[in-house]
C-alpha cells in the first residue's frame, strides 16, 4: 500500500475512533506495519492539517491519538450549537434515547452492549439536544459516567415522571422478541419525532 493510500486509511481510523480515540499500537495491529511506519505517517498527516485550509488537527493525549477541530475555529462551533435543532434524529439517536429511558443510569459501554455498535455520536447528539445528561459516575474500575434523561427529556414528551413512559413489550418464548423490540422503538421514534418538531 502507498503513502498516501495509507494516510488515507490512518484520517479515517481517526475519524471512526471518535471520542475514544486510537493508539498507534492499534493502527499498527490495523495496518499491519511498524510503529515507525505509523509515526511517519502521524507526522504527515499532522503536517497537512497545519495549513490553514484545513478545519482539523491531530492532537495525542496519553498516548492517545484524536481528530479534532482547530481551537482558533471554537467560535463558529459555539455559534452552531446555539442554532436551533430542526433536524430529525437518526435511527441510531433514538434508539440510544430509548436506551437511556429504559436503562437508567448507564454507562456508554452498556449502550454500545445493548446496541451491538458504538454509541460515541448519538450520545453526543443526544447530549446536545439536552435530552440527556451526566448524573454520575460508576463505582466500577474506570468510573465510567452514568448517563440518563433530563427535564428536558420529560418537557419533550408531556410527562411528569419516567414511571409513565410506555411499558416495553414483554419478551416471549419464541423468535418475535426482535420484532416486538422494533415496532417499539417505531412507536418510540415517532412520538419523539412528533413532541421535538412541534
Amino acid at each position: 500500500m502507498e503513502i498516501e493510500e495509507l494516510k488515507a486509511v490512518v484520517e479515517g481510523l481517526l475519524f471512526a475512533s471518535g471520542d475514544e480515540g486510537i493508539t498507534v499500537k492499534q493502527v499498527c495491529k490495523v495496518l499491519d506495519v511498524s510503529a515507525s511506519a505509523v509515526e511517519h505517517i502521524i507526522e504527515e498527516l499532522t503536517y497537512d492539517y497545519e495549513r490553514k485550509d484545513r478545519g482539523l488537527m491531530i492532537m495525542k493525549s496519553h498516548e492517545v491519538l484524536h481528530l479534532t477541530t482547530k481551537p482558533e475555529h471554537s467560535n463558529y462551533f459555539k455559534k452552531l450549537l446555539e442554532l436551533p435543532q430542526t433536524s430529525r434524529m437518526s435511527q441510531a439517536a433514538l434508539e440510544t434515547l430509548a436506551i437511556i429511558a429504559y436503562q437508567q443510569p448507564i454507562t456508554r459501554t452498556e449502550i454500545d452492549e445493548i446496541r451491538g455498535v458504538k454509541s460515541d455520536r448519538p450520545v453526543q447528539t443526544l447530549l446536545a439536544r439536552s435530552l440527556i445528561e451526566e448524573v454520575g459516575r460508576k463505582d466500577s474500575v474506570g468510573r465510567p459516567i452514568l448517563f440518563g434523561t433530563s427535564k428536558d427529556f420529560l418537557t419533550y414528551f408531556g410527562l411528569t415522571s419516567l414511571g409513565e413512559l410506555p411499558p416495553l413489550p414483554e419478551p416471549t418464548e419464541d423468535n418475535t422478541d426482535n420484532n416486538e423490540a422494533d415496532l417499539f422503538f417505531e412507536r418510540f421514534s415517532d412520538e419523539i419525532e412528533t413532541n421535538f418538531n412541534e
